[in-house]
């Protein structure tokens, strides 16, 4: 095996640390959908940011808030994905990450 690819699932949801602790010291690269578990030593993560759901979540109720009824609101979605790579955890598994790549990341963590 040369890499971990993290598909979302309940069950591995809550051992996600372990999984990125023993992926790294088996030099094991790994990606996941969330940005949170690069911060905390996964190689990379390719996914919504959670972040600005939670913002835009938030201006909706904040119109709710402000007198406007809930079915006179538009109906949104977020498309937009973020790419996070871990540098740190690269260079501890012995792995380059191209330029290229480093400058399509929308976070990269040194």
């Amino acid at each position: 095996m040369d890499a971990y690819f993290y598909l979302t699932n309940a069950i591995v949801a809550g051992q996600a640390q372990l999984v990125v602790n023993k992926a790294n010291a088996l030099r094991l690269a790994t990606m996941f959908h969330e940005e949170t578990l690069v911060a905390n030593g996964a190689l990379a993560s390719y996914g919504v940011d959670f972040n600005e759901v939670g913002r835009l979540s938030a201006r909706y109720i904040q119109r709710i808030l402000a007198g406007t009824k809930p079915k006179d609101l538009p109906v949104e979605s977020y498309h937009r994905l973020s790419l996070a790579i871990n540098l740190k955890t690269a260079n501890q598994i012995g792995l380059t990450i191209p330029q290229s790549v480093l400058y399509r990341a929308d976070k990269v963590i040194k």
